[in-house]
C-alpha cells in the first residue's frame, strides 16, 4: 500500500534530505529541512527553500523527487540531493450513525468497513437507543459549536500569519466567516498577537541599528584619530632624519637619537592599535547585521511552522464540523427513532463517502469494502417492514 498509496490533506510525512557533495566527497545532512509535514487542505506541501507543492494524489516516492528535483534547480546545485519521504502518519477515517463511538479513528491498513465498525465499538445496543438518540443530538449539537467555534478561530489566526509573514500591519477577516458574531473579539486577539510580534522585531532590529550607528560613530572617530597620528608620525620622523646625521658626527647625544626613534616607534604602535579597534568595530557591524537577518528569518521560520500546524488543525475542524452535521441530522431524523425503539436487532446499511480528483462523491458499500484514509463511514438502519396486517 506504501508504493501506491496517493497522499491527501491531513496526511503527515517524514522529509530527510542528503546531498552528495562531489568535490568533497561527503553527504551533507539537510537539517533546515528534515522533519515531519502535514499535507494541507489545499492538498499542497510547505518545504524550506522549495515553497507550495502539490502533494495529493501523488505517491511518497514522487514527493521525494520532486522535492529533490526542486532543491537542485532553485539552489543551482550541482549534484541532486535525494529526499526521502516515508509515512509519518495516514489521515484518520471517520464514522458516524448507528456505532457505539462514532467519531475520528486512527487509520490502520487493509481497513475495512467491518473492522471500521468493530473500532467504532460495533453497533449501538438496541436497549440504549430511545434515550441515547437524545444524548446523541446533544452531544452532536456541543460538539458542533465547539468545532465550529475553533474553525472560526483556525481561519482567522490563518489570516494573521499571512498578514504577518507578508509584514502587514493588519489583516482582511477571512470570508468564510464574515458576520460572524464571535468575530469582533477572536479578530481583537489576533490582531494584538500580529502587533506584538511586529513590536518584538522592531524593537530588537531598531536597537541593532542604534548599535551599528554607534560603530559606526566610533569607526569614523578612529579614522580621524589615525589622521592627526599620522601627522605627529610623520613630525616626529623629520625630526629624527634631521638629529640622525648630527648623531653620527657626534654632535648630540646617542640618547637623544634613541628617543626620536622609540618615540615614532610608539605613533606608529597607536596608529595600529587604532586600526584594530576599527576591524573590531567593523566585525561587529556585520555581526549586528547578521542577527537582524537571524532575527527576521527566525520569526518567518516560526511563522511558517505556525502556519502549517494551523493548516492542518482546520482541514480537521473542517471535517469534524461536517461529521457532527450528520450525526445530528441523523439522531433528528423520525424514521431512524421508529426503528430503533422496535427492540429488534437492526439491519444496516453502510456508505462511503470519499474525495477524489477534489470531488466528494459517496457509494454504497459492505462488511468487506476496503477503507481509505479520509473516508467518512456512515452507518444506517435499514428500512424495517411495518407490522403485518390482522386478518379480518
Amino acid at each position: 500500500m506504501a508504493e501506491d498509496y496517493r497522499l491527501g490533506p491531513q496526511d503527515k510525512l517524514n522529509i530527510r534530505v542528503a546531498e552528495w557533495q562531489t568535490v568533497d566527497g561527503t553527504f551533507r545532512d539537510w537539517s533546515a529541512i528534515n522533519g515531519d509535514y502535514s499535507v494541507g487542505p489545499a492538498g499542497t506541501l510547505s518545504v524550506p527553500f522549495v515553497g507550495e507543492m502539490q502533494a495529493a494524489g501523488k505517491t511518497t516516492s514522487e514527493v521525494a523527487a520532486a522535492i529533490g528535483l526542486a532543491l537542485q534547480r532553485k539552489l543551482a546545485l550541482p549534484d541532486k540531493p535525494e529526499a526521502s519521504v516515508e509515512m509519518a502518519q495516514f489521515r484518520p477515517f471517520y464514522i458516524s450513525g448507528e456505532v457505539q463511538n462514532p467519531g475520528q479513528f486512527p487509520y490502520v491498513p487493509d481497513l475495512t468497513v467491518l473492522k471500521a465498525v468493530s473500532i467504532a465499538g460495533g453497533i449501538r445496543r438496541g436497549a440504549d437507543f430511545g434515550p441515547q438518540l437524545g444524548k446523541d443530538l446533544i452531544t452532536a449539537k456541543g460538539n458542533f459549536d465547539i468545532y465550529d467555534d475553533q474553525r472560526v478561530r483556525l481561519l482567522v489566526k490563518r489570516a494573521r500569519i499571512d498578514a504577518d509573514l507578508a509584514g502587514k500591519a493588519s489583516f482582511d477577516v477571512p470570508k468564510e466567516v464574515e458576520g460572524d458574531p464571535r468575530l469582533q473579539a477572536i479578530v481583537a486577539d489576533e490582531m494584538q498577537i500580529l502587533q506584538s510580534d511586529q513590536k518584538a522585531l522592531k524593537l530588537k532590529l531598531d536597537a541593532l541599528d542604534d548599535l551599528k550607528g554607534v560603530l559606526q560613530g566610533e569607526i569614523e572617530s578612529l579614522q580621524k584619530k589615525i589622521v592627526n597620528q599620522q601627522q605627529q608620525v610623520d613630525l616626529a620622523q623629520q625630526q629624527l632624519a634631521s638629529i640622525g646625521p648630527l648623531a653620527q658626527k657626534g654632535l648630540i647625544a646617542n640618547a637623544r637619537l634613541f628617543d626620536s626613534k622609540q618615540s615614532v616607534a610608539d605613533l606608529q604602535g597607536k596608529i595600529l592599535d587604532y586600526e584594530t579597534a576599527i576591524l573590531t568595530a567593523k566585525q561587529s557591524i556585520s555581526k549586528a547585521t547578521q542577527d537582524a537577518i537571524d532575527a527576521r528569518n527566525k520569526l518567518s521560520s516560526s511563522l511558517a511552522a505556525d502556519r502549517q500546524q494551523t493548516e492542518a488543525d482546520l482541514n480537521e475542524a473542517s471535517l469534524r464540523v461536517g461529521m457532527q452535521k450528520g450525526l445530528i441530522a441523523q439522531a433528528s431524523d423520525p424514521a431512524t427513532a421508529a426503528a430503533i425503539t422496535t427492540g429488534q436487532q437492526p439491519n444496516l446499511l453502510y456508505s462511503l463517502v470519499r474525495v477524489v480528483d477534489g470531488k466528494t462523491s459517496e457509494v454504497d458499500a459492505k462488511d468487506d469494502t476496503p477503507v481509505l484514509p479520509g473516508d467518512v463511514i456512515k452507518v444506517k438502519l435499514a428500512p424495517t417492514a411495518g407490522p403485518p396486517m390482522a386478518s379480518q
